[in-house]
């Protein structure tokens, strides 16, 4: 069977340059990092390289690099290697869980810390000014992704590092689903943290890396040896972090060579098409700045699962939304959050592209939606065809 992957916020393929620069260091060069003998140091050498590689391509220094073992450690990192009993914080209601659920602990942990979640409007954009008001004198940390990880809208991000600046908070944006596809640069942010996984940017699954700025002291989460300049300890991931690297030196040329310009155009034919053939549909976070891969559109009438299945079936891999939500009861967080019907965030699919994509690959997607979407409107009790027109 024919099969196109459009689920790449989920995860992304590993590049086989990627693979190929990380195959020896499962083989001849398996030394361990902090050794001081031969085979420890040109592991180190790597790593270090590596560290080079993902400093260039969020614009900071290396030693501002920590690796994790993904997005969920970075962010964990961030927000409990910070916040101390009797601080506020303040994040928003659209967060990744790897966020929000730090928050949820950071609550209900008998520690006296507050946490205030500010709204999104109907296009999954964070008022800046929200954010404002919400902080207090003991406010001590705001975290605002920067790209929404299943509508793709971006967030204003650099306002909210200089409302931060003013009010001497640190901020922390999870850049996870944004890094690769814009460009992400700390400085301009303003930011004093910031998240990356490597499985977002063609890199393996099981590494990532937090930006710390420099001056910025965080409590370690794990305790052992003084690896990461004493912030995260454990012996290092070499093969990931390799493969971290040069997966951060192939994004940068791509950015730089434009070829997120041409994910966008693929994105918004897919968008078009679809909206052009089915009734009742519309886009999610439209009219926005999104980062260019990411589609997300409602299907009035059906259940989104059943669609996704459906498409698996034919050989089309999308999404409802986040992986780790995947076969959840409850509709999107992030849907409800922007105003939508439980019944309409239920109905709404995640398509996100990825540099392995083409124009063929569109255009089998462009044919199987809309036949897929008819199908089950026509078991769906809910659907007449006079109603959909109105809607």
């Amino acid at each position: 069977m024919h099969r196109v992957y459009l689920d790449n916020n989920a995860t992304t393929p590993v590049l086989p340059e990627v693979l190929e620069a990380m195959r020896p260091y499962f083989g001849d060069h398996f030394g361990n990092a902090s050794s001081i003998h031969h085979h420890g140091q040109e592991t180190r050498a790597a790593v270090e390289r590596a560290r080079e590689s993902v400093a260039e391509l969020l614009g900071c220094r290396p030693a501002e690099i920590v690796f994790t073992s993904g997005g969920t450690e970075a962010d964990n990192l961030a927000i409990f290697g910070l916040v101390q009993p009797g601080d506020h914080v303040v994040t928003s209601t659209i967060e990744h869980h790897a966020v929000l659920n730090s928050c949820k602990h950071l609550q209900f942990d008998d520690r006296g810390i507050e946490v205030t979640y500010v709204p999104v409007d109907g296009r999954c954009l964070v008022d800046p000014a929200d954010v404002r008001r919400a902080l207090r004198p003991n406010t001590k940390l705001v975290t605002i992704m920067m790209a929404n990880n299943e509508t793709g809208v971006l967030q204003p991000v650099q306002e909210i590092g200089r409302i931060c600046a003013e009010a001497d908070v640190y901020f922390h944006t999870d850049a996870v689903q944004a890094a690769s596809k814009i460009p992400v640069r700390v400085k301009d942010i303003g930011c004093d943290l910031l998240s990356i996984s490597g499985h977002k940017i063609h890199a393996p699954q099981g590494v990532g890396a937090l930006y710390v700025r420099k001056g910025t002291t965080l409590e370690p989460r794990f305790f052992g040896g003084s690896h990461e300049r004493s912030r995260r300890a454990g012996t290092e991931n070499v093969p990931g972090i390799v493969g971290l690297g040069n997966a951060a030196r192939l994004a940068l040329q791509d950015l730089e060579n434009g070829e997120q310009l041409a994910i966008a155009a693929l994105r918004d034919r897919l968008e078009t098409a679809i909206l052009d053939k089915v009734e009742a549909a519309g886009v999610n976070g439209v009219g926005t700045p999104r980062v260019p891969n990411t589609a997300n559109i409602y299907f009035d009438y059906i259940e989104g699962e059943a669609l996704v299945i459906a498409l698996d079936l034919k050989g089309l891999a999308v999404s409802t939304g986040a992986a780790c939500s995947s076969g959840a009861i409850e509709p999107s967080h992030v849907l409800t959050a922007m105003g939508l019907r439980p019944d309409r965030a239920r109905a709404s699919l995640r398509f996100s592209l990825g540099k392995q994509n083409s124009a063929d690959d569109v255009d089998f997607a462009i044919q199987l939606v809309p036949a897929s979407v008819a199908r089950l409107r026509e078991l769906s009790p809910l659907y007449n065809k006079t109603a959909a027109v109105s809607s």
